[in-house]
């Protein structure tokens, strides 16, 4: 692409033409044309017909080839939304996915009932850049959601968004897990852990090659983390609290045989946006 009269509709086209490998070409190209020229989604759509500079298409030309070699669109611009909320991002963490919203959504709907909610609050197991946190952060202001995270890295990158947003009611503690949380006990816990199986080929495609492997695999075929919070939560939820934890798509019976197993009730697996089973729930009910 050498045209330097080149159209914002041209230059969509021409993306598209590129990003033959992508699953979103046509999002891809948007997001990244959005970022060369510094302007919102919408401005695209107001004047296709409006040229863009030598200089904006030399950056947009760039974008898209480390988009073709595989890169992340996520990683690239620095930045993806979740539950609306502008998030940074970095190769230090996963990419908060859209069906993890799903996760948001049946916490909001379950805890919000539990008396102790305000008092107790929500932890976050895990948290990555924080998006779970945030999300039921800006739906309760006046509930403390605690997200921890055993990286430097990730709480850093959590404490950062939080601060960007202004929710001064998330909280981000580094440790293995409950350790950074001894003694507490909380209203809800929530936790999208690693749970693929280290032989998944998957791990071999799509953006998933530039993510830290510690944020996506455990042993035991990808059950080992999952195992693990479902046994330790019961210690760190006060009665009839919820555990709601992300899964993979084929993960749905293990994961509630696990709940089942260590004592909680009204088990039950919930399906992301694509009809998968993707989050299990159980209520402590000791």
């Amino acid at each position: 692409m050498t045209d330097p009269l080149l159209t914002i509709a041209a230059a969509l086209h021409w993306g598209q033409t590129q990003l033959i490998d992508s699953d979103s070409p046509a999002l891809d190209v948007r997001v990244l044309l959005c970022f060369a020229l510094e302007k919102p989604d919408s401005y695209l759509y107001t004047w296709p017909e409006r040229t863009i500079t030598v200089q904006q298409q030399a950056v947009f030309v760039e974008l898209v080839a480390r988009r073709v070699q595989g890169e992340p669109v996520a990683h690239i611009v620095r930045q993806r939304e979740f539950w609306s909320l502008p998030l940074i991002v970095n190769a230090s963490t996963l990419i908060p996915r859209p069906d993890t919203e799903v996760l948001v959504e049946q916490a909001l709907a379950l805890a919000s009932a539990h008396p102790m909610l305000a008092q107790a609050g929500a932890l976050d197991l895990g948290t990555g850049t924080g998006a779970i946190a945030l999300a039921l952060a800006s739906e309760w202001p006046h509930v403390t959601v605690t997200g921890v995270d055993v990286k430097s890295e990730a709480v850093e990158l959590a404490l950062r968004n939080g601060n960007n947003l202004q929710l001064n009611n998330a909280q981000f503690k580094q440790g293995s897990w409950f350790e950074p949380v001894a003694g507490q006990k909380f209203a809800l816990i929530v936790s999208n852990p690693p749970y693929i199986d280290e032989d998944d080929h998957h791990l071999t495609a799509g953006d998933v090659r530039f993510e830290p492997l510690s944020a996506l695999v455990a042993k035991e075929k990808g059950l080992a983390d999952l195992a693990f919070i479902a046994t330790q939560a019961t210690e760190y939820l006060l009665a009839n609290a919820w555990l709601i934890m992300e899964h993979g798509f084929a993960q749905g019976e293990a994961v509630r045989n696990l709940l089942t197993q260590n004592g909680y009730c009204d088990v039950h697996t919930v399906q992301d946006y694509g009809g998968n089973d993707r989050i299990t729930l159980g209520k402590w009910n000791p």
